[in-house]
């Protein structure tokens, strides 16, 4: 499984998990399409991504500007919060990947340009906080 592919289920997962309350494991087994198989990158995304889960929302409140968290979409939510966590804790990737990345998934899940430059924004301010 490529590095994009397992961010896409990963925020396949994230969306199940915060829909259903299912733990990591089970959100990944039920988000693996035919023949594929769990790879670390993806289950140390998710993972990740729900133990640092309080300190991820935070930074995004502290990015939001005029908005609730509660107001974006379970889709953009998920996606921000995976690529928050790569930003914050993966030091072995460029937070210019992880944002680049997090808008190509967001335009793909909407089809819309917004939903892209919605993401852009956000992660751009948090990687300006993480960057002082």
């Amino acid at each position: 499984m490529n590095r994009r592919v397992a961010r896409v289920r990963a925020v396949q997962s994230l969306y199940q998990i915060e829909m259903t309350g299912v733990s990591p494991d089970q959100a990944i087994d039920t988000v693996l399409e035919n023949g594929e198989i769990s790879d670390s990158f993806l289950s140390q995304l998710v993972e990740g991504t729900v133990e640092h889960l309080h300190e991820i929302d935070e930074l995004l409140i502290s990015a939001l500007k005029n908005w609730a968290l509660s107001r974006i979409s379970r889709v953009d939510r998920a996606i921000l919060r995976m690529a928050t966590y790569e930003m914050k804790c993966l030091d072995d990737i460029p937070m210019n990947v992880s944002i680049n990345e997090a808008i190509d998934i967001a335009k793909g899940f909407t089809g819309e340009e917004e939903s892209g430059k919605f993401v852009n924004g956000i992660l751009s301010n948090i990687a300006t906080k993480l960057s002082k």
